[in-house]
C-alpha cells in the first residue's frame, strides 16, 4: 500500500517534505479489528506537533493522519459490529484501556494508557489501516468522504471545547483562530445557542471575511478590542499571546478553553504581561482540552446531521501531504485541508 511516512522529527522550514512517500505492506486486521480501505484523511495542526516533536510519536516511523474515513475492507477474529463495505471514521482516539478511574467514569480522553490515531499507532495518511471496532464510527448520509474527514477531530474536539465553555444560550461566545475547527464550532454554536452572537478573532484577512459569511456577529485580529467583552471565547491557536489577550476581553466569570494539544515557544514571552489584577482577577478561569472521547464524536456526528454542518475543504492527493501540511503552517488555511486517497 502506498503511505505518507514521517521517520524523523523536524523543525519545519519553508518548503520542507516532511514525510515521505513509501510502499509498505497492507496490515491486517488483529482480532476484534477492522481493516479500512482509506479514502480521506484530514490534516490538523497536531500533525505539525507530532513533526516537531512537541508530541511526539512514541516511536519512528510512523503514518500520521487521525481524521480517517473510508470502508471496511476486513474483518478480524470476533468484529462483527460493521459489514465489509460499510463506511466508517476513525478519530484521534484509537484506544483506552476501559478499566482505569476515568474510563470507568466517562472520561476515558484522560485514560493513562490512551492511545492516539496517527501518533501512536499507525493513522490515515496511508491506503489501508486497522482500528478496533469500538472505536469506528458510522457516518452520516449527505456527506462525502472529504467533508465527512474534519468533522471526526475538528468538529468533535470543537464540541468538547464548546461544552467545556458551558456556555448559556444568549452569552457571548469568541473564537480565537479561525481554520478548521473555528469555522466547525461556529456553525454548531449558531445551531446550539441561537440568542449567542459569535465574535472572531484571526490574523488573515481571509479567515475574518470567512468568519462574517457563516454568520459571526464580528470578526477582528487578535489584537483588536471586541465592541463588547465576553462570556467564554475557544482559544485553537499555536500561540499564548492570544490566550492573554483573551483573559483581557472577558466578562467577570468569563472562561478561557484552550483547544490546542501543545503550544508553540515562540511567544511564550506574552506570559509574562499576565498581569493577575488585569487578565485573571474577577473569578475568570482556564481550562485546556485534552483529547475525544467517543462520546464526543458520535455527538458531534449527530448534531453535524441535525444542523447541516458541512466543513469548507481544501482537497489534496495523497502525494500532496507535505504541501498541505506547509501550507497549514504557513497559516494558508480556509476550512479544512483533506487528502483524497485511493
Amino acid at each position: 500500500m502506498k503511505a505518507m511516512l514521517l521517520e524523523r522529527l523536524v523543525r519545519l522550514q519553508e518548503n520542507e517534505a516532511p514525510l515521505k512517500l513509501a510502499d509498505l505492506p497492507e496490515p491486517s486486521p488483529a482480532e476484534g479489528e477492522i481493516l479500512i480501505r482509506v479514502t480521506a484523511c484530514g490534516v490538523c495542526r497536531t500533525d505539525l506537533d507530532e513533526i516537531e516533536g512537541r508530541t511526539a510519536p512514541p516511536q519512528l516511523p510512523v503514518i500520521l493522519g487521525h481524521q480517517v474515513v473510508g470502508r471496511v475492507a476486513a474483518l478480524g477474529h470476533g468484529a462483527g459490529a460493521f459489514a465489509i463495505g460499510d463506511r466508517v471514521g476513525v478519530a484521534w482516539i484509537h484506544s483506552a484501556d476501559g478499566v482505569c478511574t476515568f474510563c470507568r467514569s466517562d472520561r476515558e480522553n484522560l485514560c493513562p494508557n490512551f492511545k492516539a490515531t496517527g501518533r501512536d499507532v499507525n493513522g490515515g495518511y496511508a491506503e489501508y489501516m486497522t482500528v478496533g471496532e469500538g472505536f469506528a464510527y458510522r457516518l452520516p448520509d449527505g456527506l462525502t468522504d472529504v467533508e465527512a474527514a474534519p468533522l471526526l477531530c475538528a468538529g468533535a474536539v470543537g464540541y468538547r471545547a464548546l461544552r467545556l465553555t458551558d456556555l448559556q444560550d444568549g452569552e457571548r461566545l469568541g473564537l480565537t483562530g479561525f481554520g478548521a475547527s473555528g469555522h466547525l464550532v461556529l456553525q454548531a454554536a449558531r445551531h446550539r445557542f441561537p440568542y449567542s452572537d459569535v465574535f472572531v478573532f484571526a490574523r488573515r484577512a481571509e479567515e475574518r471575511e470567512h468568519a462574517l459569511a457563516l454568520g459571526a456577529a464580528w470578526a477582528g485580529d487578535v489584537t483588536d478590542e471586541p465592541p463588547v467583552k465576553l462570556h467564554a471565547i475557544i482559544d485553537t491557536t499555536p500561540a499564548w499571546r492570544p490566550v492573554v489577550e483573551a483573559l483581557r476581553h472577558l466578562e467577570p466569570g468569563g472562561r478561557v478553553v484552550i483547544n490546542a494539544i501543545r503550544k508553540e515557544d515562540a511567544d511564550k514571552d506574552a506570559l509574562l504581561r499576565l498581569d493577575y489584577a488585569s487578565y485573571l482577577w474577577m473569578e475568570k478561569g482556564v481550562k485546556s482540552v485534552t483529547n475525544v472521547t467517543r462520546a464526543d464524536v458520535r455527538a458531534f456526528l449527530s448534531l453535524a446531521t441535525q444542523a447541516n454542518i458541512k466543513p469548507d475543504v481544501q482537497v489534496f492527493l495523497l502525494e500532496e501531504a507535505n504541501r498541505a501540511l506547509m501550507e497549514l503552517k504557513a497559516s494558508k488555511i480556509r476550512g479544512a485541508k483533506v487528502l483524497k486517497i485511493g
